[in-house]
């Protein structure tokens, strides 16, 4: 199976930004996962996007970066 964007994002091998790439795929598929399910997000995460921003959201990505970063 296909990393997610959530996945690929905090592994660091692919830029925020990419997250829109990602939208119109899954809007261009036959997929039959919600959305969130194919980001590879939980539910805050995807609350913090759809009630924020997509800046809230990688916010709140990096946070989950660094401290992943820090066990290391």
């Amino acid at each position: 199976m296909d990393k997610k964007f959530k996945e690929l994002y905090l592994l660091g091998e692919i830029e925020f930004e990419e997250i829109d790439r990602y939208v119109s795929r899954w809007n261009h598929s036959d997929e039959t996962c919600t959305l969130r399910e194919y980001l590879g997000l939980n539910e805050e995460e995807e609350d913090v996007w759809i009630e924020e921003s997509d800046e809230a959201l990688q916010a709140l990505l990096d946070q989950q970066k660094e401290r992943e970063e820090n066990i290391k």
